[in-house]
C-alpha cells in the first residue's frame, strides 16, 4: 500500500522533469546570440529515417551571431537547408555549397518582446503540468484515508504537496526572470 511520502515523493519526481522540461524550452527561445539548441527538434531524411541535423552535420558556432553547419556528406546539403527552412526558426539558411551558414539578424525591440511573450507562454504551461501535479497528488493523499491512515497524516501530507508546488513554482519564475533578462539585454 503506498505511503503518504511515496506519493509526495512521485510528485517531486514529476515537478523535476517538468522543471527540465522548462529549461529545454527555454534553451530554445532565442536571445541576442545564437546557439546550436535553435536546431533541436529539426530532423532531415537520411536514407530514409527522420534523422537530428546534429547527427548528420557538424554545427558550430563561428561568432556570437553565426552558426555553421557542416554536413558529413555533401549531398546532405540540400536536404538540411529544406529542413531548417521547413522549421520556420525565423533564420534564412545561406548554403554556399560546402557549408550552410545561419546569420542571427540583430533583435529589434519589438522582436524582444515577441521572444519574451513566447517565455512567458512556455513558463505558463509548465506552471500548469505543476499545478496539475499538485492536484494529483493530493487526491491519491486524500484517497488513503480510506485506508486508515490518520487524518493529521493526509493534513501533512497536503501541506508539503503544496508547499512543493509552492517551491516548484518559484523555480519556474527564477528561469523566466533569468530568461527575459537574457533576451532583453542588448
Amino acid at each position: 500500500m503506498p505511503t503518504v511520502q511515496q506519493y509526495l515523493d512521485d510528485a517531486k519526481n514529476h515537478m523535476e522533469k517538468t522543471l527540465q522540461h522548462l529549461e529545454n524550452e527555454l534553451t530554445k527561445v532565442r536571445a541576442g546570440k545564437i546557439s546550436p539548441a535553435i536546431l533541436d527538434g529539426i530532423s532531415v531524411d537520411y536514407y530514409g529515417a527522420p534523422t537530428p541535423v546534429n547527427q548528420v552535420a557538424n554545427v558550430s558556432i563561428a561568432d556570437s551571431r553565426t552558426l555553421t553547419i557542416q554536413p558529413w556528406e555533401k549531398k546532405m546539403l540540400d536536404a538540411i537547408e529544406r529542413a531548417i527552412i521547413g522549421a520556420n526558426i525565423g533564420i534564412t539558411p545561406m548554403n554556399d555549397g560546402t557549408m550552410i551558414k545561419l546569420f542571427m539578424p540583430p533583435l529589434t525591440e519589438e522582436r524582444r518582446k515577441e521572444f519574451v511573450k513566447k517565455a512567458h507562454q512556455i513558463t505558463e504551461q509548465e506552471r500548469i503540468a505543476i499545478r496539475s501535479i499538485r492536484r494529483d497528488a493530493i487526491e491519491h493523499i486524500k484517497k488513503l484515508s480510506k485506508d486508515s491512515v490518520p487524518e493529521d497524516e493526509i493534513k501533512t501530507g497536503e501541506t508539503k504537496a503544496q508547499q512543493l508546488t509552492d517551491k516548484y513554482i518559484s523555480l519556474i519564475d527564477k528561469h523566466l526572470e533569468a530568461k527575459e533578462k537574457e533576451i532583453m539585454t542588448v
